[in-house]
């Protein structure tokens, strides 16, 4: 026989789901936005890759999630272990994108990586408003501290021919 808790996690449990769903769009979308300005920069890793990282990393902050609470009754159980090995995860391509890419590091496309796995993170525990600003901060970093670094690259070299 039901009783009014076991109701009442039955109803819940559409609203659960389509907020993990909402969590997997999110983090792809703004996975893909930062992508959208490394195709911009001509850049290997673009929409795809970083839709995908972000999309994964909610993922399986999301599984962690829902397996700690399923699998409850287990000590040691922790959503922040598995958060944890997705960043290790996630430095793994990013030096493997450094360690084989025949031209100049892609240092900055790797650490880009990396920030769209912490944003997918951050979706999948439900932190939107922070995923969201860190987009924003991400795409500052990549378009504004570029034509920043240009110029100072441009100040520098001027000083440096008339020395």
């Amino acid at each position: 026989m039901m009783n009014l808790d076991t109701l009442s996690s039955i109803s819940s449990l559409p609203l659960q789901e389509s907020q993990y769903l909402l969590a997997l769009a999110a983090a792809a979308a703004l996975g893909a936005l930062l992508g959208l300005e490394r195709t911009i920069a001509g850049k290997h890793a673009g929409m795809r890759t970083y839709a995908l990282v972000s999309l994964g990393s909610c993922l399986f902050v999301i599984l962690g999630t829902l397996s700690s609470v399923e699998l409850s009754f287990f000590s040691g159980i922790n959503p922040l272990q598995l958060a944890g090995s997705i960043i290790i995860g996630i430095g793994f391509i990013g030096s493997g994108l450094v360690a084989f890419k025949n031209e100049h590091a892609e240092l900055t496309t790797a650490s880009g990586i990396w920030v769209a796995a912490g944003m997918g993170m951050a979706c999948g525990f439900g932190f939107y408003l922070l995923a969201f600003f860190s987009t924003i901060l991400a795409l500052a970093i990549f378009s504004l501290l570029l034509r920043f670094e240009n110029f100072i690259r441009r100040q520098y070299d001027g000083q440096q021919e008339k020395n």
